[in-house]
Parts: C-alpha cells; structure tokens; sequence
C-alpha cells in the first residue's frame, strides 16, 4: 500500500501501544488520526508525531459509543479525504481472580474491547467499500484470547477471544472489498496497564515488583517482554504491499510464549 496520500486511524492513541503505533506509522508517512476518549493524550502522542514532521489530528473518541464511531470516520474523511487503515488498539481490563469479577467488570470490558472493536470495523468498512480502494483493518486482541491467562482476566480474555473471532468473519465477508482484516495478539508487554497488575500482584504477593515482572519473562523462549515498538512494527508490515495477501490471521507478538 502506497502511503502518498494515505491515512490511518488509531483508537487509543494517546499512550502505551496506540501511541508507539501512532509515531511509526506517521514517520512512514501516513496522515495520522490519534483518537482516543483522553484527548489531552491523544495532543501529546500528536505533538510527537509532529515534531517529528508528521500530519495529524486528534479526535475525541468512546468507542462504545457509536455516534462518536460515526464522528471520527467523518472527521477523518473531512481532513483527510480517505480512511485507509484502521488500528481498532483501544482496550482495557481489571486485574482480578474469576471469583471476584462482577456483571459490572464484564459490561465495562466488552463495551471497549469488544463492542467497540467491532463497531469501529463496520463504520470505516463502509467508508472503505465507498472509497472503492481497498483498505487494512488490524486489530489488537491478545494471547489472553487464546488462552494465556497470566496477562489479565477471564473477561479480558474472552472479549479478546472475540475480537479474533471477529477478525476471522469479517476477513471473509470484506475480502471481496479488497479490505484485510487481521489481528495482532500481542504477549506480555511494557505498557501502563501491565505496571498497574504488576503492582497489584506485587502487593497480593508480598513480592517486589522486579520479582513479578522475572516471573512473567522467565518463561519467555526470546527472555524479554515487548515494547510497544514490537506491536508496532507489525502494523507497519500488516498496512504493507507485502502484505496485502493477507488477511483472517492473528499474529502473535510474544517472544514465543506461547505456540499458536
């Protein structure tokens, strides 16, 4: 995919692997569209993006909610004039045991993980089967979807065994479009909201916070955990000519945690 000209629209954008996404591919030239519900970090992951030359806005985004979807497909087209990959990256968990999850934990997760990743898709779907040239869907679920339970909660987890689910169906039904649809399952990655369970744990266990985080990397084949970079650099090759084949699949990006 030729990038004069071509734009990219990230939810979460403003920290952690939204904003490592949003800086790769604004220094591959994309026209960046940072959306995120924080809007005050969303300006900082664009002021990153421009100092390094880059052009981009920011559009507040919820995605649960759907006129807000609606908003940032138009604001896009408005600015930009083209959607031409989505990065579906918005998500969030609570780190707790089966037992203790509440109806409130499961509403909450699903509305952004899943609801969300799912009504982004079909909105800029249909602004991409409008455009008539193709497009690249990427979405960001995680091993927890495949049943690594260490990264978070069972919640999490089947919100994200969802998205890749959803990543199958819609790479079949849009295919015909010459749209892609792919997930990312990204391992154990250093992001704010791996800090906060590493916390808790550190806590519930009476270990150092250096000790929880030796636990999750032993078993590592590769002896590290991500940086958003990692994650980011296979958007860069999914939204890529190379890979424009491509599509149902979900990549896992955790130094070989775990096998499939």
């Amino acid at each position: 995919m030729s990038k004069k000209n071509k734009t990219a629209c990230i939810t979460g954008a403003g920290n952690g692997i939204g904003r490592a996404i949003s800086i790769a591919m604004g220094n591959e030239g994309y026209n960046i569209v940072c959306a995120d519900i924080n809007s005050d970090h969303a300006n900082e992951t664009l002021d990153i993006i421009k100092k390094n030359n880059g052009l981009g806005i920011v559009i507040k985004t919820d995605v649960t909610n759907f006129l807000d979807i609606k908003k940032m497909v138009s604001n896009t087209i408005e600015s930009f004039g083209s959607i031409d990959v989505l990065v579906n990256n918005a998500g969030v968990t609570r780190t707790s045991g089966i037992m203790d999850l509440t109806e409130e934990d499961w509403h909450w997760i699903h509305n952004v993980n899943a609801k969300g990743t799912f009504f982004c898709l079909q909105e800029t779907a249909r602004q991409m089967i409008k455009q008539k040239n193709g497009g690249r869907i990427i979405n960001m679920a995680s091993v927890g979807g495949k049943g690594f339970v260490d990264v978070s909660n069972a919640i999490y987890a089947a919100s994200k065994g969802a998205v890749i689910s959803l990543t199958k169906t819609a790479a079949q039904e849009l295919g015909k479009y010459e749209i892609t649809v792919n997930a990312i399952c990204p391992g154990i990655t250093h992001t704010n909201i791996l800090s906060n369970i590493i916390k808790k744990r550190s806590l519930e266990q009476n270990k150092t916070e250096s000790e929880i985080i030796k636990h999750y990397v032993r078993d590592i084949p590769l002896g590290r955990a991500n940086e958003p970079e990692d994650i980011a650099a296979m958007v860069i090759f999914l939204s890529s000519e190379g890979a424009k084949n491509i599509s149902g699949q979900s990549y896992n990006i955790d130094g070989g945690l775990i096998p499939s």
